[in-house]
Order: C-alpha cells, then sequence, then structure tokens
C-alpha cells in the first residue's frame, strides 16, 4: 500500500515554515517541487527541501548548500 504522506515538501522564508505538501509519488513530488521553485524562488530568503518522511532523508534542496 502507498504512503500518501511519504514525500513531503517544505517551503520555508527566512526560516519560517510558509507551505508544505504530501505526497505518495516520488515523480510527482519532484515536479511539484520543480514547479514551486519556479514559482517561487525568486523570493529572498526561499528554501524549499523534498524529504522522503519513510526513509528519513532529503531527497531534494533548493537553493543548493553552499
Amino acid at each position: 500500500m502507498m504512503d500518501s504522506q511519504r514525500y513531503h515538501l517544505s517551503l520555508t522564508c527566512d526560516g519560517r515554515p510558509m507551505m508544505h505538501g504530501w505526497w505518495g509519488d516520488e515523480t510527482t513530488a519532484r515536479r511539484k517541487w520543480t514547479s514551486w521553485i519556479g514559482k517561487r524562488g525568486g523570493v529572498p530568503g526561499t528554501r524549499i527541501t523534498l524529504t522522503d518522511e519513510e526513509a528519513g532523508a532529503a531527497l531534494a534542496s533548493w537553493p543548493d548548500e553552499p
């Protein structure tokens, strides 16, 4: 059975949570991650992170760590 909240997408601005989303499919979650970057990535202080909650691992983060 697919966990509908396995892939967690979060957007923070200056460290404050602004948006969250959860998906059961990694392909969909990655497409949303890319979309969020395009729509909200220009805001200073923005950080967008995709996490696999089941594995407890970050899959993608924007912007890249220095």
